[in-house]
């Protein structure tokens, strides 16, 4: 099943549930209800949340059902008429509500990018409706028995919602959750190293003009980012600080005050998503949930997510697919993802499996199951030296297939750089000969160092991957002055990276 999901219109339209019912479920009903105002010295006035909430056909108080909340990517807006995502869920008896976040669709002010203050507040307004319906089912009083799917920043509100509620209330109120392609830390997604990722801080600044989303001043960071490829962190007198902005705004902030959730997350990550890479999954996966919930859990990498035009360096390109979801004997994501919920939310006995694993899909489009992502190999490469601000990449051998390797590799080198703000990018490559190698699905990450300078002993991260090199292929090390995905982000002035002493950290699947 494809699965490329658009960063500006994500609506998760592929779920997959039970039959659909003969009976007819109640028009859906529409709503806004008054959240907390934006930090504006203008106004005071609250701002409008707007939701629409779908009943399943039977839903009454003597027969309650749980219920789904839905929101939307970034540029997008709410589900309010029964489309497939909807009735899915309806048939499999499940009420549903989905809502326009803040600064998009009908709701009022401005997004600022699920933070607990704002957005955190939103999403306990939502729950505040469902918790009003008399056929909603109940843990407690304001707290109904509540899954929650999205992807993206619909994947966003899930963890700001129940952290906040963590946070406020001393339980996430959700029961279960199931993001799709989101992130722990949103800074280094949109800026690795401080190297801004242009064509999305470019794309994330277009898609929040319709509705005038973005704070002013926001919108004037991100595309000071996207022309300069310094990210704005308040160190230049009369610039924005983007990292003071978004230091609240996801998994990591929560994680660094102590907090956890320990519920069942079915997570969903773009092996192949060059805004929120798969090492932003592997990281909620390890710190957002408690050892405990990640029992009660399962980790799904697909090829797809959020993917912009890449011509350079040149990618393997996968073609996009799930084969992990098929794996685990369903047909989609969607149709895991019901199964997942009426196992974990309902307690109905399932034929699903695969707890407590990474499931990753590879560059090949098999799925390859681990229990641990980390390096576990080591294979010297020696001497890489990168050209600066320009030039061909460099693609030194690491190993001759057959190799499989699943997880989050890195490497460990001493760094030389010759220069005034030196930057390449790394990534693992596959093919026969360094001509003919390509990066495996489609990331690499970039290293940054200042100066004319020689740091020992260095730990530079690598795309996290999932692949399966053959024989008669090799796995390289790929080593280029510019990236397409950080255009215009090479080095400041020409020189030279060189990594000496270098070596290459693979998990290697025995």
């Amino acid at each position: 099943m494809a699965r490329i999901l658009p960063l500006l219109t994500l609506a998760l339209a592929t779920l997959v549930g039970t039959p659909a019912s003969a009976a007819t479920p109640p028009a859906p009903v529409n709503g806004c209800v008054r959240s907390v105002q934006d930090p504006s010295p203008t106004t005071t006035a609250p701002v409008d949340i707007c939701y629409t909430l779908f009943r399943p056909a039977g839903a009454s108080p003597v027969s309650k059902v749980p219920v789904i909340m839905h929101s939307h990517g970034w540029g997008g807006s709410r589900i309010t008429t029964i489309d497939g995502t909807v009735q899915r869920w309806l048939d499999a008896g499940y009420g549903v509500l989905s809502f326009d976040q803040r600064g998009f669709g009908e709701s009022g002010g401005h997004a600022y990018v699920e933070n607990p203050a704002y957005e955190g507040i939103d999403v306990q307004k939502m729950i505040g409706v469902l918790a009003a319906q008399d056929w909603v089912q109940m843990d407690g009083p304001g707290d109904p028995r509540l899954g929650a799917i999205g992807g993206s920043y619909g994947g966003g509100y899930q963890f700001v919602g129940a952290f906040t509620n963590l946070m406020t209330k001393g339980k996430p109120i959700f029961d279960v959750l199931a993001p799709e392609i989101t992130w722990f830390d949103l800074t280094e997604s949109l800026s690795p190293q401080g190297v801004s990722r242009t064509e999305w801080a470019s794309a994330l600044s277009a898609a929040s003009l319709q509705s005038d989303a973005l704070p002013p001043n926001v919108y004037k960071a991100l595309l000071e980012a996207a022309a300069t490829g310094n990210w704005p962190d308040g160190s230049t007198p009369g610039t924005e600080n983007l990292n003071a902005f978004f230091e609240k705004n996801g998994p990591k902030w929560h994680v660094s005050q102590g907090r956890q959730l320990n519920i069942p997350v079915l997570f969903g990550q773009g092996a192949t998503d060059t805004l929120f890479p798969l090492e932003q999954g592997f990281q909620n996966w390890a710190k957002a949930i408690t050892k405990s919930a990640r029992a009660r859990s399962i980790f799904i990498a697909y090829n797809g997510g959020h993917i912009l035009p890449s011509v350079f360096p040149q990618s393997s390109a996968p073609a996009n697919a799930d084969p992990c979801s098929v794996k685990l004997n369903n047909s989609s994501f969607g149709d895991l993802t019901v199964k997942f919920f009426n196992q974990r939310l309902r307690g109905m006995t399932t034929d699903l499996t695969g707890y407590g694993k990474y499931h990753l899909a590879t560059a090949g489009g098999t799925c390859t199951t681990v229990s641990s992502i980390a390096p576990n190999q080591a294979f010297s490469v020696g001497t890489v030296t990168t050209t600066a601000a320009a030039g061909a990449p460099t693609a030194v051998e690491i190993a001759s297939g057959p190799i499989r390797v699943a997880g989050s590799p890195n490497i460990t080198a001493d760094v030389t750089t010759i220069g005034v703000d030196n930057r390449a990018f790394y990534g693992l490559a596959i093919g026969t000969s360094p001509q003919d190698a390509k990066l495996v699905q489609n990331n690499v990450l970039p290293v940054r160092q200042l100066g004319v300078t020689t740091v020992k002993g260095r730990t530079i991260d690598l795309p996290a991957v999932a692949v399966d090199v053959p024989a008669g292929q090799k796995l390289f090390l790929y080593a280029s002055p510019v990236s397409d995905m950080f255009a215009g982000m090479a080095s400041r002035t020409p020189g030279t990276v060189t990594l000496t002493n270098a070596a290459v950290h693979l998990p290697v699947v025995n």
